[in-house]
């Protein structure tokens, strides 16, 4: 006869030493006074070479007599805790879940402490390497059982909330508490997320608080990272490499196949925060992934569930948050799934924009949105476009009927009218970016409705939106509105420019004289995505900007401009700037037409705290 793979009658048992009586008897001798054997007994459990045949015996005993272990034993029962089991053989951590199902349900006054032991294997061991007599802690050792140990600690999991209802709600403190801190290495944060992600598949009533756990995380990390910050650790890191690679060229005449043995590594973001933001991303928008699909196809009901969630997350924490980069986009690939979720995200942020009740920050970054999203997302058709521009038209042209009833006379009012400007801001961005696929197919037809949305009003209204939107923005659309003949802006823009007022500032080398350029501290939330090791989910998804050639767009003085070809955008980056207010020339309205990276976080002096 076998026993967990040991012939029983041929296998003598194991040999275990120990001292002392057993538990029970050393629990009884410890109530009457005798704590000797007792000491000896928390001694012996926490022996860092403790056999798994000692670790069976001792929580065997220890189930005999759970009954007993009540909170004055608490010492002991935190020593039994913090016995290596996990990684061990099968038949202790078979002995051990048993014993957490019989504490739990018998001392529920240890299930914290319980939850507590569990959720701190949810990263690897730290490892301290000693070289050149100095200590270093390494968490990042790749250990090939490590599935096999976050597989155990979730079965762990599991027993505990079925044998108490109520775990959740002490589940989620913990799971907080323990939370490594985002300076931590890409894999420990890694492990951490993905098995916090893990726990909300058999106990989805925390999922909501777990991801908005998470993303508050990773909006640090991506408020630290700023897109010109990332784009100049790319750079700088490029030209490292061709350095490296020519000295390698100059040092050594190897064969040209000798590459062949090194195979590419994966791409790996080298600003150090954006990398720990990226890995991060990539199992968020897997999980998006796994959750809204079984066995490949779309699962309706569950992915409306967790959009429901995440815009949730979305309303509390990543709308109000400034600057953010790329947590957004968790959003953006979950819209991608199907056409009717993308339609409700856009009828949630224009609510937003259109309630007089909401915060005005909040109605501009909802308009913010609006328009980065209908201008980016490559899987919003032009019927969609066009109906999210006659409601944006119709209530900009509400708008201005409203000021022009009004006994006071209109005037270029930021902080009074920021809500219309941003939205002004977010139809312009729209058409620059989808007048293509508007006029496809049928140009008279596309330009009947254009001239539809009198566009012609909107510009030359007393609120003057060209006067405050980004001057790129401004003559991009100048440029293509005078092509179609649909509007005429230059005329108002250069009379804008003429009435900018200078600002005088004193610095170490002089006074300068320089002019805000981002007075809406505009924010394009769905800019290009710089992360490498995740972005393949959202390339195919991605409108980027296609070059317009100068010669078509502008006037004949400003014909001459050059275009950079490479670059994503057609923005000049007035909001990438480190400063707040940048320098600009008055009647210059074609130095705005060329295409920098991308419009990326506003001046650092704009940013709201998280």
């Amino acid at each position: 006869m076998e026993i967990d793979g040991r012939d029983f009658l041929n296998t003598p048992p194991v040999k275990t030493v120990r001292f002392g009586g057993n538990v029970a008897e050393t629990l009884a001798k410890h109530k009457q006074g005798d704590s000797g054997d007792y000491e000896l007994l928390k001694h012996q459990l926490a022996d860092p070479e403790i056999k798994d045949a000692q670790i069976i015996n001792w929580l065997q005993e220890f189930r005999s007599c759970v009954t007993q272990l009540t909170k004055d034993h608490e010492q002991l029962i935190y020593t039994v805790l913090r016995l290596p089991w996990v990684g061990r053989s099968q038949a202790v951590v078979e002995e051990y879940m048993a014993f957490l199902s019989n504490l739990v349900s018998a001392q529920t006054v240890y299930l914290c402490a319980c939850l507590k032991m569990v959720v701190s294997h949810f990263t690897p061991k730290r490892v301290i390497i000693c070289e050149g007599g100095v200590d270093i802690s390494d968490s990042d050792d790749e250990d090939e059982n490590l599935p096999r140990n976050f597989d155990q600690c979730h079965q762990a999991l599991q027993l505990i909330a079925r044998y108490v209802p109520s775990t959740s709600h002490f589940l989620m403190p913990i799971l907080q508490e323990n939370f490594p801190f985002v300076q931590k290495s890409s894999r420990t944060l890694e492990c951490y997320v993905h098995n916090l992600l893990r726990v909300t598949m058999y106990i989805p009533s925390i999922r909501r608080d777990v991801l908005e756990l998470i993303i508050g995380k990773m909006l640090k990390l991506d408020v630290s990272a700023s897109r010109s910050d990332i784009e100049e650790a790319e750079e700088n890191a490029m030209q490292n490499q061709r350095a490296e690679e020519r000295t390698e060229e100059g040092l050594f005449d190897m064969d040209e196949d000798l590459s062949a043995d090194h195979p590419p590594m994966m791409a790996v973001t080298a600003h150090p925060v954006a990398e720990r933001l990226d890995t991060l991303m990539a199992v968020l928008m897997a999980y998006v992934k796994d959750v809204c699909h079984v066995n490949g196809s779309l699962h309706v009901e569950r992915t409306k569930e967790l959009y429901r969630d995440l815009l949730t997350v979305f309303d509390k924490l990543i709308l109000p948050t400034h600057a953010s980069c790329h947590v957004q986009y968790t959003l953006f690939y979950l819209c991608s799934f199907r056409l009717a979720l993308a339609e409700a995200f856009l009828d949630h942020l224009w609510k937003i924009l259109q309630s007089p009740s909401q915060p005005a920050v909040l109605r501009q970054a909802a308009a913010g949105y609006l328009g980065s999203f209908l201008a980016r997302a490559k899987f919003i058709p032009v019927l969609t476009v066009r109906a999210c521009l006659d409601l944006l038209l119709s209530w900009i042209h509400r708008y201005i009927d409203s000021q022009d009833r009004s006994d006071r006379q209109a005037c270029c009012d930021i902080n009074l009218h920021g809500p219309f400007y941003t939205a002004c801001q977010a139809v312009f961005y729209t058409l620059i970016f989808r007048h293509k696929g508007m006029l496809e197919g049928n140009m008279k037809k596309g330009l009947e409705y254009l001239q539809s949305l009198n566009l012609e009003r909107v510009v030359m209204c007393q609120l003057n939106p060209l006067k405050v939107c980004l001057p790129s923005v401004s003559n991009m659309f100048a440029a293509i509105t005078r092509k179609y003949q649909v509007v005429f802006c230059y005329t108002i823009i250069e009379r804008n420019n003429r009435h900018v007022l200078p600002v005088v500032r004193s610095s170490a080398g002089g006074d300068c004289v320089t002019t805000n350029t981002n007075p809406l501290d505009s924010f394009f939330p769905f800019d290009p995505y710089l992360l490498k090791r995740s972005s393949p989910l959202i390339e195919p998804l991605y409108q980027v900007w296609e070059e317009i050639a100068d010669a078509e767009l502008l006037p004949t003085k400003a014909g001459r401009q050059g275009s950079r070809e490479d670059e994503d955008d057609f923005l000049c980056g007035e909001t990438t700037q480190t400063e707040c207010i940048v320098g600009m020339t008055p009647s210059s309205y074609d130095s705005n037409l060329r295409s920098p990276n991308s419009v990326g976080s506003p001046p650092i002096t704009f940013q709201r705290p998280f």
